[in-house]
């Protein structure tokens, strides 16, 4: 579907994406694939080129922050540090983007990596490893926790144990990244909100950014159960909230998982209804963690099941209308400039 672009002029920093080439691991999922997986496939092979097209489609997208996903890890680092490789490639994309010669916008200005917390204090050498790829741009990790007692809602390859975050070596290795500075982002389904507010208490120094709005369910054993599980997802944002350690990505919302839309890809659903039907997630955040904690974000190419990267961002816009000019810009890029250590890119 395609829109006119609204507020073609206001700066963007999209702070969550990906860059994968799924292509090599599909044997690792054999047939009948997971729905998860099945949404994935019409963009198996995602890097520099798509998405540089994606950011050129109409808003002015600034810069971006990479969010890792596990893609381009090396296996020649040990098992450890093989999650090295994948900020290596991703630092060669800034690199690439930041020549100019393939438009303004600063792709991957922030690089999140990932380490495996699970390490204990045995992590700070993978964390430093991470720098070291990349020492301007890498800024902290995710380690993403997602799980529950129904396997279908995202297939058991992407299950984390369960209480990952209440793990007692899990918040050894943690205790690891206030000791650099670095920052983490959480990733969890909306019933394990309880998990990151316990995490953030214990670490007050330590900045966090909750993925997707928390992730509200509609598939699986959650199928038509958004609104009875609103004023639950609610209560515990708003607690959240109460962390001021912890900021919000205002988006998500489009993956298969929340239902919000039900069909994809990119569902040819315009912005005015997407907006509707975000709304009440987006604005309940907005009002937990202040405009000056909460960040729009695409999670591209996976929100790509429900919306085009122009159609998602009017659907922002819309949501944002009433805001007052700043803080549409700290909605829209002050603010992960700020948490993600970018400044520079709107100076």
């Amino acid at each position: 579907m395609t829109e006119a672009i609204l507020e073609p002029d206001l700066p963007i920093i999209d702070p969550h994406h990906h860059l994968w080439d799924l292509r090599p691991m599909l044997p690792m999922f054999p047939e009948p694939r997971h729905r998860f997986i099945e949404t994935l496939l019409p963009v198996a092979h995602y890097t520099f080129d798509q998405f540089n097209a994606e950011v050129a489609s109409g808003h002015n997208i600034v810069a971006t922050v990479f969010m890792e996903c596990g893609a381009f890890y090396n296996a020649a680092y040990g098992d450890a540090k093989k999650s090295v490789g994948e900020v290596e490639f991703v630092n060669g994309v800034a690199a690439q983007s930041a020549s100019g010669l393939y438009g303004n916008s600063r792709l991957c200005a922030g690089i999140i990596g990932h380490a495996d917390l699970q390490l204990g204090a045995a992590a700070g050498e993978v964390l430093d490893a991470l720098q070291a790829a990349s020492p301007d741009r890498f800024k902290g990790i995710r380690h993403q926790g997602a799980w529950d007692a129904d396997t279908d809602v995202l297939g058991p390859p992407f299950h984390a144990p369960p209480e990952l975050y209440k793990n007692t070596a899990f918040r050894e290795g943690f205790a690891e990244l206030g000791k650099r500075g670095m920052s983490f982002d959480a990733w969890i389904l909306e019933p394990q909100l309880p998990d990151v507010i316990d995490l953030a208490r214990a670490f007050p120094d330590t900045p966090i950014c909750l993925d997707h709005c928390g992730t509200p369910l509609g598939m699986a054993s959650y199928s038509g159960k958004l609104e009875e599980r609103f004023d639950i997802w609610r209560s515990n944002i708003i607690e959240l909230g109460k962390c001021e350690n912890v900021m919000v990505k205002l988006g998500g919302l489009a993956m298969h998982n929340c239902a919000l839309p039900k069909d994809g890809p990119a569902a040819g659903i315009g912005s005015e209804e997407l907006a509707r039907l975000w709304r009440p997630y987006i604005e309940t955040c907005i009002e937990a963690f202040g405009a000056d904690r909460a960040m729009f974000e695409s999670n591209y190419p996976v929100d790509r099941w429900g919306a085009t990267y122009p159609v998602l961002w009017n659907a922002f816009k819309r949501i944002a209308s009433g805001a007052s000019d700043s803080e549409k810009t700290a909605l829209f890029a002050g603010n992960a400039s700020r948490f993600y250590r970018i400044e520079e890119v709107l100076a």
